[in-house]
């Protein structure tokens, strides 16, 4: 096993496209589920706060493998974990397709979680393996392909849902991850680039604490209550998680997130936009296919099926990838800093222009379109900004905890829509549905982060020294393929 994981195959042209769509596949995973929700309870013999676990768990265990998954691809070899990452997409899709209960679900959805850390891992390998001229435009597909699978996702798994049993969902992700294993171990090359050392136990332990107990209390909130004791208690122990890790982080020799470079106004501003980010472009996902599926009495809705309504939105992800490339340009004209800011404009107008254009479908693309142009910017800028910023021994550490703030942002986000959706509400026969008020809030909000990570990211500052090249970097650390 260890000889297939780190032969050196054949190196062709085809990494990039390999890696990012390793990477869409993965994303796939966040929408995969999405259309069977309100089946969920009635398939399974289960309560619908109970079926939530199968979304909530993917979230968990994805927050959790991202930073590790990084360190350990510094440390063992990036397209070993990036494997590994498949492997483990691959188990739990299996799992979940063979499952007739709750239980076993959760678990599948879980594993395919941990597989979270592939898109981070990409990126990095890019950075070992391509020339600075192909660079650019390579992580910029990449970073965007979080997005493009979640916007392709929907329309697909609601095409197999409509039609055939939805245990097909998991064995098209599993089909879906054995080729992409297979793609992988073909043409994607093991890096000599390696940081070696230790792996920090106690820093894991502590961070998947801290980020389990916020990302639940902030996923459950709306069941649970926000001001019950289990989601103060969770907060509580977040806080007191979060702050212990970064003692002991500070003080370790070999740190699972090295705080001294994380704290680097390069590296902390672009963490904090994208944290931001996150929480601005997630809110198209949640309003839009809702709007879209409204009933038409409520005098706003579209009354479309989720099948149409992932058909307007699938669109959006093709726009993210397309864009990739002229973010790469942008980036090597302007500067990623300027490239980020140029999204963040883009996503605040698409946001605005939403909450005026609500009254049909073709309005609705329109608005998904913008966005997605804007998201397809700013996340080609992200993993640019980092690696100028951090030594390439630290590549995929670095670009994991980047991926790790723009999943925070978006449970941040899921949370407060809710709320917001859930007070600002109408009454349609023995129905309570969010109004068109409601909605229209959760755009200007979603406006409102786009100009905050607008004003975040004016602040970071431009490197006036160059990073290391990867050619550099081999010269540097010793080759332990």
């Amino acid at each position: 096993m260890s000889a297939a994981l780190t032969g050196p195959p054949v190196r062709t042209g085809a990494v990039v496209p390999v890696l990012a769509s390793a990477g869409i596949t993965v994303a796939l995973m966040q929408t995969l589920i999405i259309p069977v929700i309100p089946e969920l309870p009635r398939l399974l013999n289960a309560s619908a706060g109970s079926t939530a676990w199968a979304i909530t768990a993917t979230l968990l265990a994805a927050a959790v493998a991202t930073p590790i998954m990084g360190r350990l691809g510094d440390m063992y070899g990036k397209r070993r974990m990036l494997l590994i990452s498949i492997g483990l997409l691959i188990t739990g899709s299996i799992v979940a397709a063979l499952s007739s209960s709750l239980l076993p679900l959760v678990v599948g959805r879980a594993l395919q979680g941990f597989a979270a850390g592939v898109i981070p891992l990409g990126i990095s390998i890019m950075r070992d393996e391509l020339p600075s001229e192909r660079l650019g435009t390579a992580t910029a597909q990449m970073s965007a392909s979080l997005g493009v699978g979640g916007a392709l996702g929907l329309p697909a798994a609601a095409l197999l849902a409509e039609n055939v049993s939805w245990h097909a969902l998991f064995w098209v992700s599993a089909g879906l991850g054995i080729i992409m294993f297979g793609l992988v171990l073909r043409f994607v090359p093991e890096s000599a680039v390696r940081s070696g050392g230790r792996f920090d136990v106690l820093g894991g332990v502590g961070l998947s604490v801290g980020l389990v107990s916020l990302l639940l209390a902030i996923s459950q909130g709306g069941d649970w209550g926000w001001t019950s004791a289990r989601v103060l208690g969770l907060f509580a122990l977040a806080v007191v998680a979060i702050l212990a890790w970064g003692w002991w982080e500070r003080r370790t020799s070999e740190p699972l997130v090295d705080l001294r470079t994380t704290a680097r106004p390069q590296v902390l501003l672009t963490n904090l936009a994208s944290m931001v980010f996150g929480f601005a472009m997630f809110a198209m996902s949640l309003v839009v296919p809702q709007l879209l599926q409204m009933p038409k009495a409520t005098g706003f809705g579209l009354g479309q099926s989720m099948l149409a309504s992932g058909l307007v939105m699938g669109p959006s992800g093709l726009v993210m990838l397309l864009t990739a490339p002229l973010s790469a340009k942008i980036s090597a004209a302007r500067g990623p800093k300027i490239t980020l800011m140029l999204g963040a404009v883009v996503v605040a107008a698409g946001y605005g222009l939403g909450s005026i254009l609500m009254s049909s479908v073709w309005q609705i693309l329109l608005v998904s379109l913008l966005i997605g142009a804007g998201i397809g910017l700013a996340y080609g800028a992200m993993p640019a900004l980092i690696m100028s910023a951090v030594p390439v021994s630290e590549t995929a550490a670095a670009n994991s905890f980047n991926t790790l703030m723009r999943s925070i942002g978006t449970s941040v986000s899921s949370a407060v829509a809710g709320v917001i959706l859930a007070q600002l509400t109408i009454n349609l026969g023995a129905y309570t549905l969010p109004s068109e008020n409601g909605f229209r809030v959760v755009l200007i909000t979603g406006a409102a982060a786009a100009l905050v990570a607008l004003a975040i990211a004016a602040c970071i500052p431009t490197r006036s020294t160059p990073t290391e090249t990867p050619a550099t970097a081999e010269a540097q650390t010793p080759a332990t393929a």
